[in-house]
């Protein structure tokens, strides 16, 4: 029970963790990754705030899994929705009520950028590496595999692209801010890296804990 505890007290922690990140990233302004940024557009088109939009979209593809996998689906995953509301939630919470100053330097947002994707890759590893609830986007792509003849990472790319192809419609069609730019391709660069540097750290770190 202990254990169990601290594994979902560590999920909780990591979600909190990311949300932190991601609002650090859209402050910077200079482009964010392109299922983000689809919250990111679709929030100057509504006004909307960015973290509801987030639970929407990932609320979405919670119950997108659950359509596609029936009775196959592991209930342990519904808790997607509410780590994707606690998600939403912490991003509004930091972006419009703690990050309220002006910031427009392009030098500063580029580093802002990078040190906040690094906040992001640290609470993913640690949701990773445990490996007990997934982020909703990769849950929904994992659970089209069992029904689709491809592999996941084509199918998370291809989300990807069709989120490109969504924003670059709705910015051309509604003459909105762009939300991808030089971040967005800094993000691809270091993400993946990054992540593998702290997934192995921290199955180091919580593998040396046995009650983990």
């Amino acid at each position: 029970m202990k254990s169990i505890l601290k594994k979902y007290t560590i999920i909780v922690f990591g979600f909190i963790i990311v949300g932190i990140g991601f609002a650090f990233t859209l402050k910077a302004n200079v482009g964010v990754g392109a299922w983000d940024a689809l919250s990111a557009s679709l929030n100057s088109l509504t006004k909307i705030e960015v973290g509801t939009l987030g639970m929407i979209l990932n609320i979405a593809c919670v119950f997108g899994q659950i359509l596609i996998l029936k009775n196959k689906f592991r209930w342990i995953q519904i808790l997607q929705i509410p780590l994707s509301i606690l998600l939403g939630m912490v991003i509004n919470f930091v972006l419009y009520d703690i990050l309220t100053f002006p910031f427009d330097s392009f030098i500063g947002g580029i580093i802002m950028y990078i040190i906040s994707t690094e906040i992001c890759v640290i609470g993913v590893a640690l949701i990773m590496v445990l490996d007990e609830v997934t982020f909703a986007l990769e849950g929904f792509c994992d659970a089209l595999t069992k029904v689709v003849p491809f592999p996941f990472h084509i199918i998370r790319q291809f989300a990807d692209i069709l989120s490109f192809i969504v924003i670059v419609f709705i910015t051309l069609l509604t003459n909105i801010p762009w939300s991808i730019g030089i971040g967005t391709i800094i993000g691809i660069i270091i993400f993946g890296p990054s992540l593998g540097v702290f997934m192995k750290l921290f199955q180091k770190i919580l593998i040396k804990d046995m009650s983990i």
